[in-house]
């Protein structure tokens, strides 16, 4: 195998899967394809493509054969994924890998199908997610970005839903929407003011998709060919070999600190419209898309917290008023600085951030690890049934967020943070989210976790990162206290507020 360092290329590579038609099902892999793809010259060197027969072939269902056309009698003679997994390993392991919402969607389920055979999954030096790179840079002219809208705005035909197909069709709207920036890039003054959308632009629109006048917003009422989630996200910060003059790849810029020859920072981004610069920090976050049964709907579709709020974890547990303490009168949310100008939402009490604490919450669903960050480790939330009074307080922080945010002119979907779901409105639950920190190799929760035992608190230390071991704390119908942040986030086209928890106490039962 050629040593990681001297693996150039860029995999580009798609996966094809079952959709899974209840909740807890899990995906099951029906065929890898993939391009190996020179970065100086962006041509196809190799490819590789080949359909899988999963483990359980009563995973593909009539919804999942609607998707893909991917039939049983089409894999039932198919490699299995063990007998492909020294190609497809060799394929990806140590070179920059792409795809549209790969880091989402593919990239978790390689290391599923790896994990599922016993064997260790293959490590990227990179990874351009270009779902979320299009969405920042693109804007929404194509619609709600989908690779199928994507291909019919550049007239490149009809996404056939299957692997190799689908990676060379990103290679080639890669390619268009590069060379259209470009060239707004070169005439901005000439050639974007008569646009119907800037090129800087991320335009968005409510209702779920349903038009607007500044295109159309994230659909999210139909899985795609894959039941991908049609999300955020990234760049990994590991990827140190993208040429900065690349007519694609430039798109990933230096981080912050770098500047262009001759010119300061602001200059260059000023002038070069083509600027990733900006993006830099949220490519290193991913969102979090709303579930769609109850026992995993979320209230929101934030990325992780940033390292501002996760200090803030840390400083202990004052200033958190309970909901009988807080004055509907008194509470405002202000628009505060947040990142290269940008500007972001913070609910105040009197003047000062607000926090709560409520006591006695019932665990309605335990911890949801259905999310992962770029590294592949969970991200944990779980819900909780919320008091009439804290819905009083949360209803009226999330109406006044919202009239700010709608008024600061922008667009994005609002998702209450108060869940009552159809049939269950007498039963409102809100989701609460652990914050992690990585240190290295070395991930840990920020959150302050106590089990109290005989009315005494005893603080949990986790000797490592172990889902398994907190998961059995948070079983339903247990009682905790919260104390709790409230951060409103903007991000893909998602906005509300997410409940960030600080410090948790479990009672005994």
């Amino acid at each position: 195998m050629v040593p990681s360092e001297e693996r150039s290329e860029i995999a580009f590579f798609d996966l094809e899967t079952t959709v899974p038609t209840r909740p807890g099902q899990r995906f099951g892999l029906l065929e890898f394809g993939s391009i190996l793809v020179c970065p100086k010259k962006l041509v196809e060197l190799e490819s590789y493509s080949t359909l899988v027969q999963p483990s359980d072939l009563s995973l593909i269902s009539s919804l999942s054969v609607r998707c893909n056309g991917i039939s049983r009698d089409a894999v039932v003679s198919a490699p299995t994924f063990a007998q492909i997994a020294d190609r497809v390993y060799d394929i990806l392991h140590g070179r920059i890998w792409a795809g549209h919402n790969i880091l989402r969607f593919d990239c978790a389920r390689i290391r599923e199908a790896f994990a599922e055979i016993n064997r260790p999954a293959p490590e990227p030096k990179g990874t351009i997610d270009s779902l979320a790179l299009l969405t920042q840079r693109f804007g929404r002219r194509a619609g709600d970005m989908k690779m199928a809208s994507l291909a019919t705005y550049f007239g490149l035909g009809a996404q056939t839903h299957r692997s190799l197909d689908d990676v060379r069709m990103n290679l080639e709207v890669l390619k268009y929407c590069a060379t259209v920036l470009f060239l707004e890039s070169s005439l901005p003054d000439i050639l974007t003011t008569n646009s119907w959308i800037s090129p800087n632009a991320t335009t968005r629109s409510r209702g779920n998709g349903k038009a607007s006048r500044k295109g159309t917003g994230p659909s999210t009422s139909s899985p795609s060919s894959s039941a991908k989630i049609e999300v955020a996200l990234t760049s990994s910060p590991t990827n140190n070999t993208i040429e900065e003059n690349h007519p694609i790849l430039s798109l990933m810029t230096p981080g912050a600190g770098e500047e262009a020859p001759n010119l300061t920072e602001s200059d260059f981004a000023q002038r070069n419209t083509f600027d990733m610069r900006p993006l830099r920090g949220e490519m290193e976050k991913e969102s979090l898309r709303p579930d769609d049964t109850m026992e995993e709907e979320s209230g929101s579709g934030a990325p992780e917290s940033s390292p501002a709020s996760a200090s803030e974890a840390s400083s202990g547990c004052t200033e958190f008023l309970g909901p009988e303490e807080i004055s509907i009168s008194s509470v405002s949310a202000v628009l505060v600085p947040f990142y290269r100008g940008q500007q972001r939402i913070q609910m105040l009490h009197k003047g000062s951030a607000l926090q709560i604490c409520c006591n006695g919450l019932k665990v309605r669903f335990g911890l949801s690890t259905k999310f992962v960050d770029h590294a592949g480790r969970p991200r944990l939330s779980f819900v909780v049934d919320a008091s009439p009074n804290l819905c009083r307080v949360l209803d009226a922080c999330d109406n006044l967020a919202q009239r700010l945010s709608m008024d600061s002119g922008r667009s994005s979907d609002w998702r209450a943070v108060v869940s009552r779901k159809a049939g269950f409105c007498n039963l409102p639950t809100i989701r609460l989210h652990l914050p992690t920190i990585v240190v290295g190799d070395t991930a840990r929760w920020i959150t302050e976790i106590y089990q109290n035992e005989s009315r005494t608190s005893q603080r949990l230390v986790f000797s490592r990162y172990d889902v398994e071991e907190l998961d059995a704390l948070f079983i339903p119908g247990t009682s905790v206290d919260a104390y709790f942040s409230l951060d409103p986030y903007d991000y893909q086209q998602n906005a509300g507020i997410r409940l960030v928890a600080k410090k948790l106490i479990l009672q005994s039962n």
